[in-house]
């Protein structure tokens, strides 16, 4: 059995696109954990719009989080909506992940103890400088290429633990 030339492309690009996630995943996974330690987070659907309405210059990176239990929630998926519309006006990369609990996990716990709303979170950079980080670099790219095959909102797995 032979492959015709279009299957092995075809088998490559997809090869490609699985290393480019699972790339984009290790990277925001460590973007997350030095924004943390910077204090360059907001966590929380209505946390992250206040921010975004006060201080939209200063956001580097947006993430939207989902799962199962949620992909029915009118209210949060209309929220994504304006928070998704707000971020390309303000060119401001956008990525979706599928693995909520994970996402709490990376973020950490409120006042209380109990889980962050990890359902939007922004990384910023409060400041004149802007924040630089090579993971930030990485996603930054990983959205411009998955714009460039109209992927608006691209989906990043995050690496498994």
């Amino acid at each position: 059995m032979t492959l015709e030339m279009e299957e092995i492309r075809g088998q490559e690009s997809a090869l490609d696109t699985t290393d480019r996630v699972q790339i984009a995943g290790t990277a925001l996974e460590e973007l997350l954990m030095s924004a943390k330690k910077q204090d360059y987070l907001t966590v929380g659907v209505y946390e992250s719009a206040k921010v975004m309405n006060v201080d939209a210059d200063n956001v580097a990176f947006c993430v939207l989080a989902t799962d199962e239990e949620y992909e029915c929630d009118i209210a949060l998926q209309i929220h994504f909506t304006l928070i998704q519309a707000f971020c390309f006006d303000n060119d401001i990369n956008v990525v979706r992940v599928n693995d909520i609990e994970r996402l709490a996990d990376l973020v950490g716990t409120d006042e209380t103890g109990e889980p962050k709303d990890a359902h939007c979170i922004l990384v910023t950079s409060p400041g004149a400088e802007s924040w630089k980080d090579p993971a930030l670099d990485k996603l930054h790219l990983f959205c411009e290429e998955s714009r460039s095959v109209y992927d608006w909102v691209p989906t990043i797995t995050l690496p498994e633990r």
